[in-house]
C-alpha cells in the first residue's frame, strides 16, 4: 500500500512545486524585458522582507548615506518594505534626475494620512498632474522673482517688528524669529496682521502645526494598513480617529475664516492680499476657469502658504520652510564666527552709513552681506534631505535600471558639505563665496540645493531668499551678536548641533544680542513698523 502511495505523493509534491516554479520564471522574464536587462542600482544587501529600513533609521542618517553614496557610487538602490528608494549622492545625479527628467521625477509618495488629516488642500503634498499644475501656477504668480518688489514693504515692516522685540527681550530670540515669519507670510497672504499676543488664530495655528506628528514613521498603523481608515471612531482602540476629526476640522476653520477675512474685509490690505486677488481672477475674465474647483485653488493655495508661515512658528514640529531655521543658524554661526560678522558690519557702514537701515534695494551693493546669507544656507541646511521625489515611469540612467514608483532622496547636505566644492565645510565662511570684492560665480550656490529642485522647487524661494537678506542685513546693521554668557559673565560655547529630523534646525541658538550703539538703538525706534 505505502509503495502504490509513494508516486501519487510524488506527483502531488510536484503539482505544487511546478506552478511556482512556472510562477518565478514567468516574473523573472517580465522583469528582464522591463529592465530591457539593466541591473539596478548598486547598493547593500537588505533583510528579508524589511529591506534597509535599518539604512533609513540611523543618526543623521544623511552622513550615513554619504558613506554609502562613497562605497557605492553616487546612485545607490535601497529598498524599504518593498518600496524602491535611490539615494542621489551628488549634484551631477540630482540635476540629471530632477530636473533635466522633471517631467518623469516630479510625483510625491501618496500617504493615505493626507487626506484624513486635513492635508488634502497643500499642494506641495499633492500627486504630479494637472490639478498640482494649477496650484503651482496660481502660487507662483505670486512669488515669483518679479514679485518681490511687491513684497519689500512688508518684509521691512516686520524685519522692523522684530528688533523691536530683540530689543525689548533678546532672550526670547527664537520665539521672535517664529511670529515675525508666520506674520509677515500671514500678512502677504491673507491682508490679515497677527497680533504678537493672544491672536486668535495661535491657537489655530497650534493646532495645525500639530498635524505633523500624524507623519511620524511608525505612530499610526493607517499608513502600513489603510484599511483601518474605515474603523469608526466609536470602536475600542480607535481614538486616532478622534484625532484625525479634530485636524481636519482644524485645517477647515483656517482656510475658511482666513479666506473670509480675505475677500470680505473692503480695506486695502485686504484687497491687495494673495487671495483676494486670486478669488477675483475669473470675474475679471483673466481665467477661463469657472467651476467651484477655482474656489478649491484659491482656497488651498492660501492654506499651504499660511500652513508654510505656520510651520515657520514652529520649525520643531515641520518638515517645510527654510527660512526661520536658517535664522536661527545665522544668530549661531555669528557668535561663533565673530570676524565674519565684523566683515558684514564694515561693509554696511561703508555703504549705508549711520543715519538709516539697509532694505532689499540695496542688496546689490552688499556682496558680503549676500555671501552671509548663502553661508547660512550652506553651513546648516534646513532639510539635508530634500522632499523625496517619485518616479512616474521606468527610467534608465547611467546604464542601471530604475523603476515606476521608485522614491528619489536628493542628499542635499552631502552637496553641501562636499569639501571639494567647500573647503572646511563644517565652518562658517562667507568669504568662500568673494573673489577680489564680488561675489564669485564659479562657486556651488547654495540656492540650488536649499529649496529643492525641478518642478517641485519651492515657488516661494525667491520670497524667502528676500526676506532671510532683509532681515540679516538689518539685524548686522543694527546689532552686535556674542555668545551667551553663564551666571559669573563667562562665555558659553555653544556647539552647533542640528535636530535629527527631516526638518532641521539649532538645537541650540542662545546668544546675546545688544545694539550696536545708541545711535543704532535710534534707528531701531525711530520708524513706527
Amino acid at each position: 500500500m505505502k509503495a502504490q502511495l509513494e508516486p501519487f505523493f510524488s506527483l502531488s509534491v510536484l503539482g505544487l512545486i511546478v506552478p511556482f516554479i512556472v510562477a518565478y520564471a514567468l516574473s523573472r522574464e517580465r522583469w528582464r524585458k522591463r529592465s530591457r536587462g539593466l541591473p539596478l542600482p548598486p547598493g547593500p544587501k537588505g533583510l528579508p522582507f524589511i529591506g534597509n529600513v535599518a539604512d533609513l533609521h540611523k543618526p543623521e542618517v544623511w552622513k550615513a548615506h554619504r558613506e554609502l553614496c562613497n562605497t557605492y557610487g553616487d546612485v545607490v538602490y535601497l529598498t524599504a518594505l518593498g518600496l524602491p528608494i535611490v539615494i542621489l549622492g551628488s549634484p551631477r545625479v540630482i540635476f540629471e534626475l530632477l530636473e533635466k527628467r522633471s517631467s518623469l521625477t516630479s510625483d510625491r509618495i501618496q500617504s493615505p494620512m493626507v487626506p484624513l488629516v486635513g492635508q488634502g488642500g497643500n499642494f506641495s503634498l499633492m500627486p504630479y498632474g494637472n490639478w498640482w499644475r494649477q496650484h503651482r501656477r496660481a502660487f507662483w504668480q505670486h512669488f515669483l522673482p518679479a514679485s518681490i518688489e511687491r513684497h519689500v514693504s512688508v518684509q521691512r515692516k516686520y524685519a522692523q517688528v522684530f528688533m523691536r522685540m530683540l530689543l525689548e527681550d533678546p532672550t526670547r530670540l527664537c520665539d521672535h524669529i517664529r511670529y515675525t515669519f508666520a506674520a509677515t507670510v500671514v500678512k502677504i497672504t491673507y491682508g490679515v496682521d497677527v497680533a504678537r499676543t493672544n491672536d486668535r488664530y495661535i491657537q489655530l495655528i497650534e493646532k495645525v502645526l500639530s498635524v505633523v506628528v500624524a507623519f511620524t514613521p511608525g505612530r499610526y498603523f493607517i499608513e502600513a494598513f489603510p484599511i483601518l481608515r474605515y474603523v469608526p471612531e466609536w470602536v475600542p482602540g480607535a481614538g486616532f480617529q478622534r484625532e484625525f476629526r479634530e485636524w481636519r476640522a482644524a485645517a477647515e476653520e483656517v482656510t475658511a475664516s482666513l479666506y473670509r477675512e480675505a475677500t470680505e474685509r473692503g480695506d486695502e490690505d485686504a484687497v491687495n492680499s494673495v487671495v483676494a486677488e486670486l478669488a477675483r481672477r475669473p470675474e475679471q475674465g483673466r481665467d477661463d476657469a469657472t467651476s467651484p474647483l477655482n474656489l478649491d485653488v484659491v482656497r488651498n493655495v492660501g492654506f499651504t502658504a499660511f500652513e508654510g508661515a505656520s510651520r515657520q512658528a514652529r520649525p520643531r514640529l515641520s518638515i517645510a520652510d527654510t527660512t526661520v531655521s536658517t535664522l536661527q543658524s545665522f544668530f549661531l554661526a555669528m557668535s561663533l564666527y565673530p570676524e565674519a560678522q565684523r566683515k558684514a558690519q564694515a561693509e554696511l557702514d561703508a555703504v549705508i552709513g549711520p543715519d538709516r537701515l539697509p532694505d532689499y534695494n540695496d542688496r546689490a551693493s552688499l556682496p558680503y552681506v549676500n555671501a552671509v546669507v548663502k553661508e547660512a544656507l550652506r553651513w546648516q541646511p534646513v532639510l539635508a534631505f530634500s522632499l523625496p521625489h517619485m518616479t512616474v515611469e521606468d527610467m534608465e540612467y547611467s546604464g542601471y535600471f530604475i523603476p515606476k514608483d521608485t522614491l528619489l532622496m536628493p542628499n542635499s547636505w552631502a552637496c553641501l558639505h562636499d569639501p571639494e566644492a567647500y573647503p572646511e565645510p563644517e565652518r562658517f565662511i562667507p568669504d568662500r563665496f568673494m573673489r577680489d570684492g564680488k561675489l564669485d560665480p564659479s562657486v556651488r550656490d547654495p540656492t540650488r540645493f536649499a529649496f529643492g529642485y525641478g518642478r517641485r522647487i519651492c515657488p516661494g524661494r525667491h520670497f524667502a531668499d528676500a526676506t532671510l537678506f532683509t532681515n540679516i542685513a538689518m539685524i548686522l546693521h543694527a546689532f552686535d551678536i556674542t555668545p551667551p554668557l553663564d551666571e559669573n559673565g563667562k562665555a558659553i560655547v555653544i556647539e552647533p548641533r542640528m535636530t535629527d529630523a527631516m526638518l532641521c534646525f539649532p538645537l541650540d541658538c542662545r546668544c546675546t544680542v545688544t545694539p550696536r550703539s545708541s545711535k543704532a538703538r535710534e534707528l531701531i525706534l525711530a520708524e513706527d513698523p
